[in-house]
């Protein structure tokens, strides 16, 4: 058996370092790489105005379920007493929290009582942001998670 020097506990221990600076590193690049980004340029130009938004959608009273089934994807609008809305304009963003690789922009159709898009999503989580309008121009944003189940 080899006698433990100085020597040797200096590599070890250089050694030991080594990995964890590397894993850092490696870590620090991955998170950086994969930030989607910022979600407005300017907070306080955004945060402007929020108040009042804000009350006109609750005023609204709209609810929004996001589904996915085989997919499909669908989305249910109802207003406060649970029947179905139709809205003026629908964009919706779906992708993952953490990436935007797996980004879509579904092209949704009203199909009676919801809105339904072909899309493959793969297991996991998903995220469903909704922009629409209302028939009178009022702006209804909402943030969603979805879980697709493999």
């Amino acid at each position: 058996m080899a006698e433990l020097t100085g020597r040797h506990v200096f590599v070890i221990t250089v050694s030991a370092f080594a990995v964890i600076i590397g894993v850092n590193l490696f870590l620090a690049v991955k998170a950086v790489s994969t930030f989607p980004g910022l979600e407005v340029q300017n907070s306080y130009v955004a945060s402007q105005g929020f108040n009042e938004r804000k009350v006109a959608q609750e005023a609204l009273g709209w609810q929004m379920a996001p589904s996915y089934v085989d997919g499909r994807i669908e989305l249910a609008f109802t207003d406060r007493d649970g029947l179905p809305v139709r809205v003026q304009e629908l964009q919706v963003l779906i992708g993952r929290t953490t990436s935007t690789v797996d980004d879509a922009w579904p092209a949704f159709q009203w199909m009676g009582d919801v809105y339904s898009a072909d899309l493959d999503l793969a297991r996991g989580k998903w995220m469903v942001k909704v922009t629409a309008l209302s028939s009178e121009g009022t702006l209804f944003e909402r943030r969603s998670e979805l879980f697709v189940r493999g």
